[in-house]
């Protein structure tokens, strides 16, 4: 029981059904509720949602969604006041809600750098920034933000989503600098190639997986809940003196 009696909010954990494909976000859900937490499911999936938190609902767990577009400041005020009034404070935020777009940089259009830079940067910064004032309440909390392996390093087709990634990454170490006096840490979690909802399709084509997978030295994908268990530890008073710090779970890919 990690987790017990803390509250945390997860963006992008609808995809947590269990004998489905789940996302990270998803599978760090039913982890924190195995681990003891109060889980708030934040997604723009409402039905997939409402039934993941039911299922872990129906299971033991403590869990309630909320519709949550990252973009918007009136949503977010809208969760967190949803996660305070259900269940007292807030401990924790996982930013993990994102999307992809894959494109060269000459054929990447000015709406598709807006969207992803939008949900992914500025849903973190937007998170974090109505979080803190109940953490700082709450005596003290911890962020974790999912950027991506590619968030560290260049890709050869995700122009706009590395970008995004590494804005990810270094707004989390302001975080941590500015707020470690309030007792807020905040750390960032590294994905490589993993098998979610949003990679289901173009990983079941061998032509798009096999060459990805070349270049990964443990040479598979990462199970989701593998990402979830990392976000677990920074989330977790076992990594109380970690802040702005980045866990990379990559099977290697960047090691190479």
């Amino acid at each position: 029981m990690r987790l017990e009696g803390k509250t945390a909010i997860v963006t992008g954990a609808a995809s947590g059904l269990q004998g489905e494909v789940m996302g990270y976000g998803g599978a760090t859900a039913r982890i924190f509720s195995k681990e003891g937490a109060n889980v708030i499911i934040a997604d723009l999936k409402d039905e997939i949602g409402e039934k993941t938190a039911s299922e872990i609902r129906d299971g033991g767990g403590s869990a309630k969604y909320v519709h949550l577009d990252v973009t918007s400041e009136h949503d977010w005020i809208n969760a967190i006041e949803v996660a305070t009034s259900e269940f007292g404070e807030l401990n924790i935020l996982v930013n993990n809600a994102g999307i992809g777009d894959p494109s060269i940089i000459e054929e990447t259009s000015v709406d598709s750098w807006n969207r992803q830079m939008d949900i992914m940067a500025k849903g973190t910064f937007l998170g974090t920034k109505y979080a803190i004032p109940e953490m700082r309440k709450a005596g003290g909390g911890s962020i974790v933000n999912v950027s991506s392996v590619f968030g560290n390093v260049g890709s050869l087709g995700d122009s706009v989503y590395s970008a995004a990634k590494g804005a990810v990454r270094t707004f989390t170490k302001a975080t941590a600098v500015q707020h470690a006096k309030d007792g807020i840490r905040a750390n960032s979690v590294h994905p490589g190639w993993g098998m979610t909802p949003m990679t289901v399709d173009p990983f079941s084509d061998p032509d798009i997986l096999d060459p990805k997978l070349a270049t990964v030295p443990m040479g598979r994908l990462a199970r989701p809940e593998e990402i979830g268990y990392g976000i677990l530890f920074f989330a977790s008073d076992e990594a109380s003196f970690a802040t702005g710090a980045e866990l990379v779970i990559d099977g290697g890919r960047i090691a190479w």
